[in-house]
């Protein structure tokens, strides 16, 4: 294994794996029902990677100095026999660390198949546990309930430490982020607070909704006393806090108000193959194309070093910079968070 580095020395250490473009929820600021409603056309089954072909150019990531692998989507849940995916990454000599994020709905009957087939930890996407907030959340009118029998779940069967991710909007669901909060703590699980981000073109990001790092702590430490804490490890995108009376940990993910670009060590492979080597990218670089093609691991390892290489990605940081309209960029659905 090589250390690989991009132009500002950041090496490569993540990898985020999206399996399917399809999802199960209509979020408003990810896929909007209006948008993707019955006759959208998601990507054809011989447009998107296979199972094998995920696990070769994870190997070849790994080799690259790749030790942390997330499969994202869409929703990953609704790719058909994933567990059989999880097995295959599982037994790649190098992967310290595999991971998968989903909303949940689904999380209750393919928990314990995920755990047997060797996935490590799990984080579920659920931004209000107000039964009305969340309906709208979702798209769909779908209730928490479910998403929190998944948790159990997951707890259940030994995935965790279990994160809870939960995307903060100005007047949409902040007023409940408190509560939810304060119902997983105590409980091992994390909850982390995530800055509205203007990922994608399409889900009407607007500044004024963003609830800043600043007010999310402030509020959360008038009802239940907080205090910083170090992160982790260097490239960890979460600023953590704790409660001083040992009830656990929440936190908050700055990418807005304090961008954390110089720190960061993620590269994305999206469902139909392309890398992609920042969240808001515009372009990616092709790899199921010359895989399927013949290419050897030796080709496509080059292919996937020069692109890192040639890195110079820190959107977070130049956002503020910006005075006209920013360019388009890639879908989270198609690269997951």
């Amino acid at each position: 294994m090589i250390d690989l580095k991009d132009k500002f020395g950041r090496s490569m250490r993540d990898l985020r794996v999206s399996v399917t473009d399809r999802c199960n929820f209509r979020c408003p600021y990810c896929m909007p029902a209006e948008i993707y409603g019955e006759r959208y056309q998601f990507l054809a089954r011989s447009e998107i990677l296979t199972f094998e072909e995920i696990a070769r150019l994870v190997r070849i990531f790994v080799g690259l100095g790749v030790t942390k692998v997330r499969l994202t989507g869409g929703e990953p849940l609704v790719r058909q026999g994933l567990e059989k995916l999880v097995a295959i990454l599982a037994g790649i000599d190098g992967i310290k660390n595999l991971a998968l994020t989903t909303n949940g709905y689904l999380l209750a009957q393919k928990a314990l198949a995920l755990k047997d087939a060797g996935l490590e930890r799990i984080t579920v996407s659920l931004d209000s546990l107000d039964d009305e907030v969340f309906k709208v959340m979702n798209g769909l009118g779908y209730s928490v309930q479910r998403v929190l029998e998944g948790i159990k779940k997951a707890n259940e069967v030994g995935l965790h430490p279990i994160k809870i991710n939960a995307v903060v909007q100005r007047s949409v669901n902040d007023h409940t982020m408190v509560d939810l909060a304060r119902y997983f703590k105590g409980t091992g699980h994390i909850v982390r607070f995530i800055e509205y981000m203007d990922v994608g073109t399409l889900n009407g990001w607007n500044l004024d909704q963003v609830v800043t790092v600043s007010e999310i702590a402030d509020r959360i430490n008038a009802e239940m006393p907080i205090e910083p804490v170090d992160r982790n490890y260097r490239g960890e995108v979460a600023q953590r806090y704790r409660y001083l009376d040992g009830g656990g940990e929440i936190g908050i993910i700055a990418s807005v108000s304090k961008p954390f670009c110089g720190d960061c060590t993620r590269a994305r492979l999206s469902t139909e193959g392309k890398v992609y080597t920042c969240l808001f990218a515009s372009t990616g670089r092709d790899l199921l194309g010359p895989m399927r093609s013949g290419a050897t691991d030796e080709e496509l390892r080059d292919i996937i070093a020069n692109l890192w290489g040639r890195r110079v990605d820190r959107y977070s940081e130049e956002r503020s910079a910006m005075t006209g309209p920013s360019p388009r960029k890639i879908e989270m659905y198609q690269i997951g968070g």
